[in-house]
């Protein structure tokens, strides 16, 4: 059976002079257990930073694949803006990732960074617009009440 990961919890880093920011510890632990890197890239739609393993990248290339037309524009576009902007980040013994000036400038992060777990992506925020972020989100799920329904076996 395959094992699980999920990133979860937010948390707090101070981000040094050169762009590095510890990476949480129960991150650097799921990164270890896989025996990957972190792939890092601008988010298509918040102001903040995209982060995964890139088992989940891989999966994201698949799916692209088989849903557009290989020469469509939506596909180019797509693959341009994800895999053209990502890129492998190892962490040092002491579990700091040293972010771009292009991802810093992007997710307009100075000298904090806050991570958001995602299940299986984590997203890095300035505080200020994660804070604005999380309220609108929780409004909206209040205002909605969304439900999930289980997938079948036969749905997947």
């Amino acid at each position: 059976m395959r094992k699980t990961f999920l990133f979860m919890d937010t948390v707090i880093n101070k981000v040094d002079t050169k762009g590095r920011v510890s990476l949480p510890s129960d991150y650097r632990a799921i990164v270890k257990s896989k025996e990957s890197e972190i792939i890092c890239y601008r988010s298509l739609t918040a102001p903040c930073i995209e982060g995964c393993l890139e088992e989940l990248l891989d999966k994201l290339a698949s799916e692209m694949e088989d849903a557009l037309d290989f020469f469509s524009e939506t596909q180019d576009d797509l693959t341009n803006l994800v895999f053209g902007d990502a890129k492998r980040y190892s962490f040092d013994s002491t579990g700091r990732i040293m972010l771009s000036e292009k991802l810093l400038k992007h997710a307009q992060i100075t000298d904090t960074a806050v991570f958001v777990g995602k299940g299986r992506k984590f997203q890095i925020w300035n505080p200020e617009n994660w804070k604005k972020e999380e309220a609108r989100i929780r409004a909206e799920v209040l205002k909605k009440r969304p439900s999930i329904r289980p997938v079948t076996e036969e749905a997947r």
